[in-house]
């Protein structure tokens, strides 16, 4: 008898268990860098060039495959400069629609990106974001975008992303050199679909000290100069407005060697390709909540050329510095 109780209490407390665990989390949204070399220096990067590793093409293939199994949805390819390696990059893209991604993306500052790889590769690409701070040469080049003509290049992707049904979304870091600034005119001859505006960022041991690679103190600005940017261009249908408080925690980022980056001060996850997606995702924190309140599930796969998508906006508090 005792033995028969004993079993149905240990049941009782398995069930009970089962049906309160925690869900199971599904990274739908996932940014891979898969290299942290860049061509340009932005003073405020936070995801410096600490190494030079990178993987494979087939191990990389392979943590695709396992985020794809994970439920994953979208996947965003950004660096550094991805387009330093385009035969990777095109090689990632392909494979990434072959195995059916909803939607596939790059972030690029746009250097490097030329018609020939559109033509080629285009049509694995759903949205392809170049970086706009400004459309001031001398304030790209005080940010560390260089010298030369980033503003045409601006506008030749624009028009190859409109020859080759791709996306076309501008990202924005909202810094010291750029807040006072009108973008309001060419944003609208661009056209993007999305315009997400970031409030300049600081990541403890990436860009927090003078001992970084990056210091982006002198790049800082007050929320209420922030949310002056926002005022002057939240009109604009595509406008998102990204403050720190919805950047710091609920973007789900993969590391060169596919670990998750937390973003709550704790050490990265384990690989994924050693652990799985699952066991690799419940070592981090990733707010959920904040990635709805961002939107960051929107129409992100491709449409007709010029397709505007309207987007709220808003400017909220932010969080100064950012522990991983």
């Amino acid at each position: 008898m005792i033995v028969m109780w004993f079993s149905l209490l240990v049941a009782l407390a398995l069930g009970v268990g089962w049906l309160f665990r925690p869900a199971k989390k599904v990274p739908v949204s996932v940014n891979y860098h898969f290299t942290r070399q860049c061509n340009k220096t932005c003073g405020f990067c936070f995801h410096t060039a600490t190494t030079s590793f990178r993987l494979s093409e087939e191990r990389a293939k392979e943590g695709m495959r396992l985020l794809r199994a994970a439920g994953t949805r979208k996947i965003n390819f950004a660096g550094g400069e991805p387009f330093l390696y385009k035969k990777l990059l095109g090689a990632l893209l392909a494979y990434c629609k072959e195995i059916r991604f909803e939607s596939v993306s790059v972030v690029t500052n746009g250097s490097l990106v030329d018609r020939a790889f559109l033509e080629r590769y285009g049509r694995h690409i759903d949205i392809l974001a170049v970086s706009c701070d400004s459309f001031d040469e001398q304030t790209n080049i005080a940010i560390g975008r260089g010298s030369g003509k980033q503003v045409d290049q601006l506008f030749a992707i624009a028009g190859w992303c409109a020859e080759f049904g791709i996306k076309f979304k501008l990202n924005t870091v909202v810094c010291r050199l750029n807040y006072e600034e009108d973008m309001n005119a060419l944003v609208a001859q661009l056209h993007p679909f999305r315009w997400k505006c970031f409030q300049v960022l600081m990541v403890a041991g990436e860009n927090d000290s003078g001992q970084t690679l990056r210091d982006v103190r002198r790049f800082q600005i007050t929320d209420d100069e922030y949310a002056r940017f926002c005022r002057r261009h939240q009109h604009q249908p595509s406008f998102v407005a990204e403050p720190n408080n919805l950047m710091a925690k609920s973007y789900l980022i993969l590391d060169e060697y596919m670990r998750f980056l937390d973003r709550d001060g704790r050490q990265p996850s384990a690989s994924i390709l050693d652990v799985g997606v699952d066991a690799a995702l419940r070592q981090v924190f990733w707010d959920e909540e904040s990635f709805v309140d961002r939107q960051g599930v929107y129409d992100w796969s491709r449409a007709e050329p010029a397709d505007a998508t309207s987007s709220s906006n808003g400017c909220g508090a932010s969080d100064h510095a950012l522990d991983w």
